[in-house]
């Protein structure tokens, strides 16, 4: 008599009834062990325990290590590989024709604070509704690990070259710009960073997140600032990050005393548990002045350091229509030939 098969166990589902297989994509072709790897694997996590529509995201990067890593997650999004260091301006055109996407751009430090340095400045000032990764290991890890403009003075290359030049600080840069959800995160550090980018997903508004990203290859040796050892040896967490989805019991036990609970604006609640009771992440000014602080005491200071959930952003203050702009009838996006001829009148 033939032995009855044992059932397979089926997989988990999210609450829109997908696996998180459905959040995978294709099979990283970056170094065993880099930190890009661990970020991804966290972004599949957060918008697979959030109940993303993968279809409803667009991955957007520019060039560099970190800018291959949006064909390692969510296969099914939308995605789009723009030039080197010009990625917000591709990020700013696709959100506002279509309000309904959920932008996701990765970049790496020197693809934002080098050659598109211009262009990061301009998408945090906007207040975009964007979350910007930043994959931050300090070198250049296409082109044989030169510094990057991240990189910390004394900051050792394997070569024994040593870095004079000043860091530029990604996270004070976009507090001062005008970005509302400025956080810093290590890929080590797989809770923190999932409690981080489950926010994230949850703000309207541009996300700024500068993920120290360990180079195995050029950047993860003994005199390094952003290896895997100095990173586990000098991270000072500015606070415990807890993320309640608004379609979870948000009414969990907690200590009011020592936390701060933030209501993000899909309901959605940011839970940070102090670790340093005077600090405030609603304060722009004093987390400027925390950054700089860290900075001076060589601390890899790493938490949500700026969240602001009331200021507007940019579609609002241009006030568009939150219909896609391809399904739009001709009538409404073509002015008739009285709109135009009072347009010509006015230039006269």
């Amino acid at each position: 008599m033939a032995s009855t098969p044992a059932p397979q166990p089926q997989p988990k589902m999210n609450r829109l009834g997908l696996a998180v297989l459905d959040y995978r994509g294709g099979k990283t072709t970056l170094c065993a062990g880099c930190g890009h790897n661990a970020i991804s694997e966290r972004i599949i996590d957060a918008f697979y325990e959030m109940g993303v529509q993968p279809e409803r995201v667009a991955k957007l990067s520019g060039i560099g290590c970190s800018s291959k890593s949006p064909a390692y997650f969510m296969s099914r999004s939308h995605s789009f590989n723009s030039v080197h260091g010009r990625m917000p301006s591709v990020a700013t055109g696709a959100v506002l024709a279509n309000q309904r996407l959920i932008a996701l751009g990765v970049s790496g430090d020197g693809d934002t604070a080098s050659i598109g340095i211009g262009q990061f400045i301009h998408l945090m000032r906007r207040n975009l509704p964007i979350i910007y990764i930043i994959e931050d290991n300090g070198v250049y890890g296409l082109t044989k690990g030169q510094f990057s403009a991240t990189a910390d003075v004394g900051s050792k290359l394997k070569t024994g070259v040593i870095n004079e030049l000043p860091p530029i600080d990604t996270c004070s840069l976009a507090i001062e710009l005008g970005a509302t959800f400025v956080a810093r995160s290590f890929s080590g550090d797989k809770r923190q960073l999932h409690s981080i980018l489950k926010a994230a997903i949850a703000h309207r508004g541009t996300v700024m997140v500068d993920v120290i990203s360990p180079c195995v290859t050029f950047n993860d040796h003994e005199g390094s600032t952003k290896s895997y050892k100095y990173m586990k040896d000098h991270e000072e967490p500015l606070q415990d990050v807890n993320f309640v989805p608004a379609f979870e019991d948000i009414a969990v036990d907690y200590d009011p005393g020592t936390s701060v609970n933030i209501t993000m604006h899909d309901g959605s609640q940011l839970r940070l548990r102090k670790l340093e009771e005077d600090y405030d992440p609603t304060n722009r000014i004093e987390a400027v002045k925390r950054l700089s602080l860290a900075h001076e005491a060589e601390e890899a200071l790493t938490g949500v350091f700026y969240i602001n959930t009331e200021k507007p952003n940019f579609a609002d203050m241009l006030n568009m229509t939150d219909v896609p702009l391809a399904t739009l009838p001709e009538e409404r996006v073509r002015p008739s030939r009285k709109v135009l001829e009072e347009c010509m009148e006015e230039l006269r």
